[in-house]
């Protein structure tokens, strides 16, 4: 799924956010995304969620608002100005075919829940007032609008951090049962596994990082080192196409069920189960530096027969397009993840994100340290060090690499669980 949107059949997150009083949605939270991005027009021929109230975002109506001008420091719009004081415009282009955004950037103010639920804080952000869009946005692909959380100065978290308002950090924590939450702020618990990000292609720009090893049951698989971006807002996990054959071809080994064909041509990779009969699935486990290690909790995606019932499982792991995987919110489930832009690392920790539903904070002490971490297979132990950022991502340009830095320059797809999300500061 690297480099599009996704089909508009797939669901998406529900993030619940007040800009200056005006309550505004916005369905996903693509980690590659600057700014927010609202929809200020009713896309025409979404036909996604029509039974809900979009929360269209009317500039006039905020009292806070106000059109960043071109002589901003944070307007990169060039030619697309004709005075100082003219409203910044902003367009993108998408990897996805024919999809676009245009419209201006406004200026307001966020207001988010403290995590110990005091007094909303409130916070200056730059968005992006969509006021034409085009391709999959028309079939109703993120129908009020899209969340940044990118590494850019014109991110969510950077304004926080620039405000003073929280650590350079933030995290997700996703449950199964698909909700979970944002912590604007959170640097996590002693406890949780790290490693750090690296650059691609000479650019400390996207969270990427470095894979070992890729394990399978008790095997790990030599030769199946990679990078990867890690991304909430992609659905499906995937790998470079060399780890994705080795990857496969070993989980097909160790399945002990019937391989079955689906009708959707996505999924390679499909075994017969019954309600009554479910067979076991080989552990899937990502390998870090420094014995780091992390287990995908629920790697597989069931499908039903006519009368709905369980009628087997696909393996959800896509090959990717490009030389990099994306350890994407399919493998997140079931974490608590943690981005701390300051120490330039990702952390995680298993996590049920307690208390999603009925509370206005989730503990971030102890209470969610009972999971144990994830052990590599005991003779897949690691002692090699931790591969420096400076020496990573040096791979030679190739048309791959060019169409990745294009996706890089953007954003892509979005979430598939439609998530009851909130925002805290931590």
């Amino acid at each position: 799924m690297l480099g599009r949107l996704l089909p508009p059949f797939w669901l998406h997150w529900i993030l619940e956010v007040t800009c200056s009083g005006y309550p505004v949605t916005v369905s996903s939270v693509p980690l590659w995304l600057a700014t927010v991005e609202i929809w200020c027009s009713v896309i025409n021929g979404a036909s996604i969620m029509q039974d809900r109230d979009l929360g269209i975002y009317k500039p006039a109506e905020s009292t806070t608002s106000r059109h960043l001008p071109c002589s901003h420091e944070l307007c990169k719009s060039g030619s697309g100005c004709t005075s100082p004081k003219q409203p910044c415009p902003y367009s993108i282009e998408y990897f996805s075919e024919n999809t676009t955004s245009s419209g201006l950037l406004i200026e307001d103010t966020l207001h988010l829940n403290s995590r110990e639920g005091h007094v909303p804080v409130n916070a200056s952000v730059i968005i992006g007032c969509g006021r034409k869009q085009s391709g999959d946005y028309l079939d109703g692909i993120a129908p009020d609008g899209l969340l940044g959380l990118g590494m850019a100065d014109i991110s969510v978290p950077s304004f926080l951090a620039r405000a003073g308002l929280v650590r350079n950090s933030f995290s997700m924590c996703f449950k199964e049962d698909s909700s979970g939450r944002i912590f604007f702020g959170d640097q996590g618990v002693s406890s949780q596994q790290s490693t750090p990000f690296v650059p691609l292609y000479g650019k400390l720009q996207t969270y990427a990082v470095n894979v070992d090893k890729s394990c399978i049951g008790h095997k790990c698989l030599e030769g199946t080192s990679f990078q990867a971006l890690v991304d909430s807002g992609t659905s499906f996990t995937s790998l470079p196409p060399d780890v994705y054959k080795a990857f496969t071809m070993e989980f097909d080994k160790q399945m002990n069920a019937s391989k079955v064909p689906y009708e959707d041509s996505t999924w390679k990779y499909c075994y017969s189960a019954s309600p009554l009969e479910m067979p076991d699935v080989p552990t899937i486990t990502l390998a870090f530096a420094a014995n780091k290690s992390f287990q995908a909790v629920n790697p597989i995606l069931p499908f039903n027969d006519k009368q709905g019932a369980l009628a087997g499982f696909c393996l959800a792991v896509l090959p990717s397009t490009e030389p990099i995987g994306i350890i994407a919110q399919n493998f997140l489930v079931g974490y608590h993840v943690v981005f701390d832009r300051e120490s330039m690392e990702l952390g995680w920790y298993r996590s049920e994100c307690r208390d999603v539903d009925n509370s206005t904070t989730v503990p971030l002490g102890p209470s969610q340290r009972d999971s144990p971490e994830d052990p590599l297979p005991s003779n897949e132990q690691q002692t090699s060090p931790a591969v420096t950022p400076a020496t990573a991502g040096t791979a030679p340009l190739s048309s791959a690499t060019t169409n990745l830095q294009m996706l890089l320059a953007s954003s892509y797809s979005l979430l598939l669980l439609t998530m009851s999300t909130v925002f805290f500061i931590s």
